[in-house]
Order: structure tokens, then sequence, then C-alpha cells
């Protein structure tokens, strides 16, 4: 008898499903963000290595390795100071906020947080913009760690490029209490600083999607609350939306995905989701957006991702009710392909072992096309 647990990667399954070419084989298991400390539960080693973050992924039962690349290595939360030296380090540590907190359920250790200031940034004048300590692309393409893991995974994986990240660091430069005051009062301000951080972040997709070990591209860019956008759309299709229909332009001439990432509710910016090349959209909050409504509106033109609740099912019900909720999205979004399962964000430390297993093990035995559950 197959055991259906048993590691069997495809890229072509994730491919499938995000193309929304039909029903693979199963449905793909999706994340871009686990906890170190549940990835190594899985592995049963510490994660040290490009080959340990490889073999995770295989084991685990995905299809791919995601890798951080870009602008989010300079400015995402709790990023690698080695990926950031000098005075840039310096100027972004001055507008981050950190403190220590218990968040794990599963440990007791405490960890530190670290998060953008909301009233002010390091970005808030034009002196300030030519001043800042821009970076090179190539400092954060990581180029030589996709080449590696492209000799060190399976042939049948292939790395994601995770990168967005056009809009909020220029917020999170800025100060979004600033930024937003700026839009009103010195709005060409906005737009060079938008500008230079598209350059940037465009050079570097550029220059890692069309390398073979890159299979699809998934680009996080929060730009809505639970209840609606954080700023109104046209801000968004002035400066933000032209720079990812470049590159869903060139992922669909290279016959690569392309992922969209943002919290909250989209209605607002649905279609110009689909007018960028955008191929799948993830989380797919439940209290933001209904996934089942999102399935008979958008089934076989967008991909659906994620949707497993993190505010209770994940990180405070019992496996049980982990199994049940996976189950049901199986049941009533998985038929006709384009969707894989995920948590409605990302796996942070305070998800349960257990209840991460729950998800993943239900999808790896009753996954299989056709969907009977």
């Amino acid at each position: 008898m197959t055991d259906v647990l048993a590691p069997r990667p495809d890229f072509e399954r994730f491919r499938t499903a995000l193309l929304c070419k039909g029903e693979p084989d199963r449905v793909p298991l999706a994340e871009a963000g686990i906890d170190q400390g549940i990835k190594e539960a899985i592995l049963g080693r510490p994660l040290r290595s490009l080959q340990d973050e490889a073999d995770f992924w295989r084991l685990a039962g995905y299809d791919f390795v995601p890798i951080n690349t870009g602008l989010r290595l300079m400015l995402s939360l709790g990023h690698d100071p080695s990926y950031d030296p000098g005075a840039r380090a310096q100027a972004v540590k001055s507008v981050r906020l950190r403190a220590r907190a218990r968040y794990g359920v599963s440990d007791s250790e405490d960890r530190e947080r670290a998060w953008a200031q909301e009233h002010t940034g390091v970005v808030t004048t034009w002196e300030d913009l030519e001043r800042f300590p821009w970076p090179d692309p190539a400092e954060f393409d990581r180029l030589d760690d996709i080449k590696a893991l492209g000799t060190i995974m399976p042939p049948s994986m292939k790395v994601v490029i995770y990168q967005g990240h056009i809009f909020t660091p220029a917020w999170e430069l800025m100060g979004f209490e600033t930024f937003c005051l700026k839009l009103i009062e010195e709005p060409s301000l906005i737009d060079a600083l938008v500008q230079r951080i598209g350059e940037i972040q465009f050079a570097i997709f550029e220059r890692l999607i069309g390398l073979p070990e890159v299979g699809a591209a998934w680009m996080p860019d929060d730009i809505a609350y639970t209840e609606g956008l954080m700023l109104a759309p046209s801000h968004f299709r002035r400066w933000l939306f032209p720079w990812y229909r470049r590159m869903g332009t060139i992922c669909s001439s290279l016959g690569k995905p392309l992922i969209y990432h943002s919290d909250g509710r989209l209605d607002e910016v649905m279609d110009d989701i689909l007018g960028c090349g955008f191929n799948a959209l993830h989380p797919i909050e439940p209290k933001a957006m209904d996934i089942r409504s999102l399935k008979r509106k958008y089934g076989g033109r967008l991909c659906l991702m994620g949707n497993l609740d993190l505010g209770y099912t994940l990180t405070r019900g019992t496996p049980a009710e982990v199994v049940q909720e996976t189950l049901g999205l199986l049941r009533d979004v998985a038929p006709g392909g384009g969707y894989c399962v995920g948590a409605s964000n990302s796996v942070p430390e305070y998800v349960p072992l257990a209840n991460y297993n729950a998800m993943r093990e239900t999808v790896l035995r009753f996954g299989q096309y056709p969907v009977s559950v």
C-alpha cells in the first residue's frame, strides 16, 4: 500500500493549481513562512543550512522551497542583520520598535518582536530620500543561495522567490502616519519613494525570474485591513499595480505563475489584481473574505490559497477541529483545481505542532483528486 504521508514533491502539481489548469493528482500544500521551531520539530534536527531548509519543505509535503529575496531582507520584521550591514542597518533600526514577549504555546521562551513605527520614519524629506543608502539589487537577490538550492533539491522541486514589498517598504521607511500626510501634502515625494523602491525590486525580480531553478514568484505586499483597503484604490492604481503588471507580463511570457499576498479585504481591487497578471491570491483571511464566494466568482481564473483560520482553529483549536476545517475546504473549494491548502497568513510559533500536522496530514490523506470527503 502506498504511504500517502511519504514525500512525493512535484512542482508541476503546484504549477497546475496556480495556473488553474485543472485538477492535479493532489491538492497542493502552500506556505511561505513557517516558524523555525516547527520546521525543526518536523525535521528532527536544528535547521542550520540550505540543505536543512530544502529537506524540511520536502519532508513536510511541499513541492517547492520559498526563499526571501529583495528588500524584505532589509526591512522585514526580524530580518537577518547579516544581509543588512553598516549604515543601512542603523537607519532601519532607528525606525523599529522592539520588545520581548512570550508568544509560543509549546515553549516558554521569550522572543524579541520588532515592528515599524507608525508616526515617523527615516525617509520623510527629499534630502532623506537621496541620503538613504539604497542597496544595489545584487545585495539582496540571493542568487548564490538559489543556485545552491538547485543542486540540493530533488529535480522535481523548484524555488519560489518571495519578494513583493513595494508599498510596504515605502510606508515603513516613512512611517505610516507621515506617509498618509505626504499623500496630501507632498504626493510627488511619495511617487519618487515608491519609484525608487519599485526600480530596485523590479531589477531583482528580473535577475531571478528567468533562472531554471525558479518556478514561480510570490509577491507579498499588504494593502488592506480586515474591513477594507489601507488607502483609496486610486493610489495603488497610480504607483503600485503598474510595477506588478510589468512582473505579470514577464511571468506570463515565461509560463511561470505569479502569486499575490495581501491580508485583508480586497474586493475593491480584485479586478486590478487579475489585471496585473496574478495567477493566485493568498491568504484569504476568513474574517475578511469568503473563500467559497471567491471560488464561485473567480474559479478557473484565479487560484485561491490558504484560508485555514489563524484566529481560532490553527492557534487555539484542537487537532480534530483543524481536521474538520481542512476537510471543509477540500470539499468546497478544491474541486476543479485552483486551490492550495495553507494557513490564513503563515505558520507562526503560536500554532501548536499538533495542529500544523493535522492540517498538513489531512491534505496528504484526503486531498487526492477527485476529492471525495
